[in-house]
C-alpha cells in the first residue's frame, strides 16, 4: 500500500476504532465483536509499523503502558482543585441555602445542580487542541502529581475528543490539528481559542462489580484505584479496571453546572448519569430525589456515599468565592451512615500531641461502608460509661461519610459473663506507668499534667529530627523551640512546609542557616521505613523494634492496618508494645498526620534485608566504643541485617564489648556460653 493510501487507512480506522471504543467503554453498548475490534486494532498497527511517521499521540495503539517512572513530577494546577464541605441533614443544607441567598445580589438562587458524589481519585485531565497531553492528581489542591502515562492507559479515557459535535473548524491548523471554535455566543467566549486547551476533572474509581473480582487481594475499590494511579510503573495501572468518570469542566467554562455537564458528554466523557437539575422553588422535590437516592445508590455501579448539590449558575458560583478549602457555592450530603456489628479486642487510649488521652475500641476487623474497619473511637471516659462498653462486648459501628468509625449501641445481651466496666484511670496508669494525668474542671478529657502542648509537640519534633529517627541536621533542640514558639511549625508536617524566607527572619537563623536547614529537611523525604517508624516516636518502640516492624509489614500502611495477632507475631513484640502500637494508629490525629506527610512528599522506603551478611544474627553493644558513638554501631549492624537487643538471651549471637562494659552482661553472656568481640573484631566484621 502506497503511503497516501495507508494515511487515509490509518485515519478511517482511528475512527472506526475510536468509535468502538467510546460505545463499548462509556455507553456500555457494542457496535462489533470484540474480535473483530481486535482485527482493526492489528492492521493499524501493522500500518504504523510500515509508516512511523504517522503515528499520532493520540492514535489507540499509543494506549499501552510506558517505562516505568523514577519519581511522579509535581504540577501546580492553574485552578485549585477543592474539597466540599459536608452537611448531613434537610437542615443543614437548608442552612446553607440561606447563607449564600444573603451573598448574592437580589437573593435569589433559580437553579440547583445536583450529582452522586464518587468513592475514588480525584484527576484533572488536560488537552491541548482536543488532544490529550496531561493528567493530575488532586494533591493538596494546589500542587498534584503528574499520572499521564498510568491515566493514558483507562480504557474510557479519551485521547482525543469527539470536536465534530461540539461546534465549526476554523481553517487555521495548529500543530497539526485544526484549531477549534466552539459554536457559542460571542459575549461567552473567552479571548483565546476555547479548545486550545480544555481541562476536565473527574474521579478514577473502579465498579463494584470488577472489584469483587479482586476483593481477595485488596481492602476496597477506593484504594485500589488510588494505589494503581500511583504506582510508578504504568503496567499496574494497565492491569487494573479503572475507569474516569468526569465531573466538571473547568476551561471552557460555560454558564451553567447543567451545560458543562452535557459538554462532558459531548466531548466523549462517561459521567455517573445521575446528574439533575432542580429549580428554588423545587427544594421538596430535591429532598425527596436525596431520599429517593439512598434508597436505590446500592444498586449503583460504583460506591458513593453522597450527593453533591450546586447553585447551577457558574457566575454566581465563582463570585461566591472559596473559604478555607470548600467553595460556598457547594455542599456534599452524605447518606445515613452504614452499619454493622463487631467485637471489641481491648480499649486502648493514645496519648496526642497535645497531651489528651483519647480511647479507642480494637474490634475485629468488619467491612463498613466499603471499607475494613479495625478500631473506633470512644472520644472519653464519660462516653466509655455511657455506652457501659467494655473488653469483650459485641457492639454497633456506624461510619458517616469519611469520619472514623463510632461505637453506636452495646448488644449488652450478648456481653460473656465475667466482663467489667472499662477504669479508665487504672487503664491510664497500666498504659503509661511514668506519667500522671489530671482532668481539668469542666473538661471531660484527661491530659498529662504538667505539660503544656507546646512542650510535647517540640519534644515529639527534636525526636522526629534526632539521629536515631529522621537524623535532620539543624534542627536540635534550640531551633525546634524557635521555630514553634514563633508558630511555623504546629506540627511534624510543617516541617516540610517551611519556606527559607520565613526562617531567615528569626532571631537564631540567617539567609545560609535557614537554606541549610529547608535543604536537610527536604532530604529527609525518603528515610527508610524503620527510621520513619522510629521518628513517629510510637510509645516502647525504639530502632530495634522499628526495624522488625519493618521488616515485617514492608510499608507504613500495612503496619497502619495490623491486627493484634499480626503484631503479636513480630518475634520481639509482646503486649505493652502491640498495645502502644494499636493506639497510635488509631488516634485520629496521627492518621491525619500520616496523610498529611504523604502528601507533602514523605515516602518512606521498605528494606531488603534478603541476603545480608548479618541476617537473622543478634548482637548487643555494651561500654564505650572508640572508633564511634554506640547508636551509630548499633545502625551499622543493622543495615547488614543484624537484629540489636539490650537484653543478654540465649538468642544472642555475641556481646560487642568496650570500655568499662556492663558486668552484669558479661556475666550472664558467660553463664549462656555467648561469644564475645572487641572493638577490633567488631571493626573487622562491620567491614
Amino acid at each position: 500500500m502506497k503511503k497516501s493510501e495507508a494515511e487515509k487507512r490509518i485515519i478511517k480506522l482511528r475512527e472506526l476504532i475510536n468509535d468502538y471504543r467510546y460505545h463499548y467503554h462509556v455507553l456500555d453498548e457494542s457496535t462489533m465483536s470484540e474480535a473483530a475490534a481486535d482485527s482493526l486494532k492489528h492492521e493499524l498497527a501493522q500500518l504504523e509499523a510500515e509508516y512511523p511517521d504517522l503515528i499520532t499521540p493520540d492514535s489507540p495503539t499509543q494506549r499501552v503502558a510506558g517505562k516505568p517512572l523514577d519519581k511522579f513530577a509535581k504540577v501546580a494546577h492553574e485552578k485549585r482543585m477543592i474539597s466540599l464541605a459536608d452537611v448531613f441533614s434537610r437542615q443543614e443544607i437548608e442552612d446553607w441555602i440561606t447563607r449564600n441567598e444573603k451573598l448574592i445580589p437580589g437573593g435569589k438562587i433559580a437553579e440547583f445542580f445536583t450529582d452522586i458524589k464518587m468513592d475514588g481519585l480525584a484527576c484533572s485531565l488536560k488537552y491541548r487542541d482536543g488532544v490529550f497531553y496531561q493528567a493530575v492528581t488532586r494533591g493538596d489542591g494546589l500542587v498534584g502529581e503528574d499520572v499521564t502515562l498510568n491515566v493514558k492507559t483507562i480504557q474510557n479515557v479519551p485521547l482525543n475528543l469527539k470536536l465534530s459535535s461540539l461546534g465549526r473548524v476554523r481553517p487555521a491548523r495548529r500543530h497539526g490539528r485544526p484549531a477549534l471554535t466552539l459554536a457559542l455566543p460571542r459575549s461567552e467566549m473567552p479571548k483565546e481559542d476555547v479548545l486550545g486547551l480544555v481541562e476536565i476533572r473527574g474521579e478514577i474509581v473502579i465498579f463494584k462489580k470488577d472489584f469483587e473480582k479482586l476483593k481477595g487481594e485488596f481492602a476496597n475499590p477506593r484504594n485500589l484505584a488510588a494505589g494503581s494511579i500511583r504506582q510508578l510503573d504504568p503496567k499496574v495501572a494497565a492491569s487494573r479496571p479503572l475507569k474516569f468518570i468526569a465531573y466538571d469542566l473547568v476551561t471552557p467554562n460555560l454558564p451553567t453546572h447543567k451545560e458543562a455537564y452535557e459538554m462532558l458528554r459531548k466531548l466523549g466523557f462517561q459521567t455517573s448519569g445521575e446528574d439533575k437539575v432542580f429549580a428554588a422553588n423545587e427544594k421538596e422535590k430535591l429532598f425527596k430525589y436525596i431520599a429517593k437516592l439512598d434508597e436505590y445508590r446500592k444498586s449503583l455501579p460504583f460506591n458513593t456515599d453522597g450527593m453533591v448539590i450546586k447553585i447551577n449558575d457558574r457566575k454566581i458560583y465563582d463570585e461566591l468565592g472559596i473559604v478555607g478549602k470548600t467553595p460556598r457555592g457547594a455542599v456534599a450530603f452524605k447518606f445515613p451512615a452504614e452499619e454493622s456489628t463487631t467485637r471489641v479486642r481491648d480499649i486502648v487510649i493514645s496519648l496526642g500531641r497535645t497531651g489528651a488521652a483519647t480511647p479507642v475500641a480494637i474490634l475485629d476487623p468488619v467491612e463498613v461502608a466499603g471499607t475494613t474497619v479495625r478500631h473506633a473511637s470512644l472520644h472519653n471516659a464519660d462516653e466509655i460509661a455511657r455506652l457501659d462498653v467494655r473488653i469483650g462486648d459485641t457492639v454497633i459501628i456506624y461510619k458517616a461519610g469519611d469520619i472514623i468509625p463510632q461505637v453506636k449501641e452495646v448488644l449488652v445481651s450478648l456481653r460473656p459473663e465475667g466482663t467489667e466496666p472499662f477504669n479508665y484511670e487504672k487503664a491510664l496508669k497500666k498504659q503509661y506507668p511514668e506519667l500522671e494525668f489530671e482532668r481539668p474542671e469542666g473538661e471531660v478529657v484527661y491530659r498529662v499534667k504538667g505539660e503544656s502542648s507546646d512542650f510535647i509537640l517540640k519534644r515529639a519534633i527534636e525526636y522526629y529530627a534526632s539521629k536515631p529517627a529522621l537524623n535532620i541536621e539543624g534542627l536540635g533542640e534550640k531551633n525546634v523551640v524557635a521555630l514553634v514558639d514563633a508558630g511555623l511549625v504546629n506540627s511534624i508536617a510543617d516541617l516540610y512546609r517551611l519556606r527559607e524566607e520565613d526562617i531567615a527572619k528569626l532571631e537564631r537563623f540567617g539567609e545560609l542557616s535557614a537554606h541549610n536547614l529547608v535543604s536537610a529537611i527536604a532530604s529527609s523525604k525518603t528515610p527508610t521505613l524503620a527510621r520513619f517508624i522510629t521518628a513517629l516516636g510510637i510509645r516502647h518502640v525504639g530502632a530495634q523494634t522499628a526495624v522488625s516492624l519493618a521488616r515485617k509489614f514492608g510499608t507504613i500502611e500495612n503496619l497502619a492496618n495490623a491486627t493484634e495477632d499480626e503484631l503479636l507475631s513480630v518475634s520481639d513484640i509482646g503486649g505493652t508494645v502491640a498495645e502502644a502500637i494499636l493506639a497510635w494508629f488509631s488516634d485520629e490525629d496521627n492518621a491525619k498526620l500520616l496523610n498529611e506527610l504523604h502528601a507533602l512528599g514523605v515516602r518512606p522506603l521498605a528494606e531488603n534485608v534478603s541476603g545480608l551478611p548479618l541476617e537473622g544474627k543478634s548482637y548487643i553493644v555494651t561500654g564505650t566504643l572508640a572508633a564511634m558513638g554506640r547508636e551509630e554501631a548499633e545502625e551499622k549492624l543493622r543495615e547488614l541485617g543484624a537484629t540489636v537487643t539490650s537484653s543478654v538471651t540465649k538468642n544472642t549471637t555475641a556481646l560487642i564489648v568496650g570500655e568499662k562494659p556492663s558486668k552484669s552482661k558479661l556475666d550472664k553472656a558467660a553463664k549462656l556460653g555467648i561469644a564475645t568481640i572487641s572493638e577490633a573484631d567488631f571493626l573487622a566484621l562491620i567491614k
